[in-house]
């Protein structure tokens, strides 16, 4: 039987880091890609806690069993801690409830799925792909993507209060003057591009207040360079008309629109306010400090588990959504 020091020597850690991982110690500072390698390996060797004995095992029902699908492969998710987090929920979640896990990546077989009684998608999928995957097993949560017209139980955060949110807080400091940088992404099959929520708020909010200017909206990619590339376009483009503020749809956006304004010898947040959305390590840690939308990312994993178990016991006669609120930090990326 496999061994945490089994484990440990495989990664390549203490036997104590692989312990608080394993466990799911929240005080633990550890990197993604660690993590994910201490799971893998642990998943690999078959190991199982010590608190388990065999007759334990034997005797855990099969309803207990829990199959996780992801719109990322594997390494992608290593680089995007929104949806570790939510990832990171669920299994915390499962594990206290007694489940058994199945983690399913992007371009894994997804008849792994029907082995499970329940089944937690992860992500953005296509109307044809969330049919598929319904297909395998109807006791079914989609987490961060809103299948209820589709007929499908789903966890998401409430993207509309969020960018009003953010907005009040700019129009209360005097700030009318306000600019969008925006991420365009793709469902996991590539056939769907989607249209970002936070954009159709932002764009109806104020346009009721008689506010909204399509110059200052820029869509690109959810990465660092990419909200660089789009703050030295604004910046080229509108010269001294820049607006006073941006909202920005995710951390690592706001990361490299950071930068641009610095490079720029433009003041944050004297001349150009910033607050981004997810309020992941990456504003905390940028400089100045990042304003941010705090999403509840490792709540809607808990949800869609505590969900989808509620559901398993009862007969569901219409799809339900849970809808989480968020929460604006205030640092030094804005005036406050």
């Amino acid at each position: 039987m496999a061994t945490i020091k089994d484990i440990a020597t495989k990664a390549g850690v203490s036997a104590a880091t692989v312990s608080r991982v394993l466990n799911y110690d929240e005080t633990m500072s550890v990197s993604p890609d660690t993590r994910n390698r201490i799971f893998k390996i642990a998943e690999e060797l078959n190991y199982v806690k010590h608190t388990q004995n065999k007759k334990q095992i034997k005797d855990r029902p099969l309803e207990k069993r829990l199959a996780i699908i992801q719109w990322y492969t594997e390494q992608e998710e290593v680089h995007d801690l929104y949806y570790y987090a939510i990832r990171l929920g669920i299994e915390k979640q499962a594990h206290k409830l007694g489940y058994e896990i199945t983690r399913i990546f992007h371009n894994d077989p997804l008849e792994k799925a029907t082995q499970a009684n329940g089944v937690i998608a992860i992500g953005k999928y296509s109307h044809q792909e969330s049919h598929d995957i319904a297909a395998l097993n109807s006791n079914l949560v989609f987490v961060d993507s809103n299948t209820l017209n589709l007929g499908y139980n789903c966890v998401i955060s409430d993207f509309d209060g969020a960018v009003k949110m953010a907005l009040d807080h700019f129009l209360s400091q005097d700030q009318t003057k306000i600019g969008l940088l925006a991420g365009e992404e793709k469902t996991a099959d590539q056939t769907d591009s989607l249209i970002d929520p936070r954009f159709r708020s932002f764009k109806n909010y104020l346009s009721d207040l008689k506010l909204y200017d399509p110059r200052y909206v820029y869509i690109g990619k959810f990465s660092p360079e990419s909200g660089y590339q789009m703050m030295e376009q604004a910046i080229k483009e509108l010269g001294d008309d820049l607006p006073q503020a941006f909202f920005i749809a995710n951390d690592a956006i706001a990361v490299g629109a950071l930068r641009a304004l610095q490079e720029n010898n433009i003041s944050v947040p004297e001349r150009v306010s910033l607050i981004s959305f997810n309020d992941t390590s990456l504003a905390k840690f940028a400089f100045p400090a990042l304003s941010s939308i705090k999403v509840f990312t490792e709540q809607m994993g808990r949800s869609a588990v505590t969900l989808l178990s509620t559901l398993a016991e009862q007969e569901q006669e219409t799809p339900e959504m849970v809808t989480l609120g968020t929460k604006l930090i205030k640092r030094d990326s804005s005036l406050n």
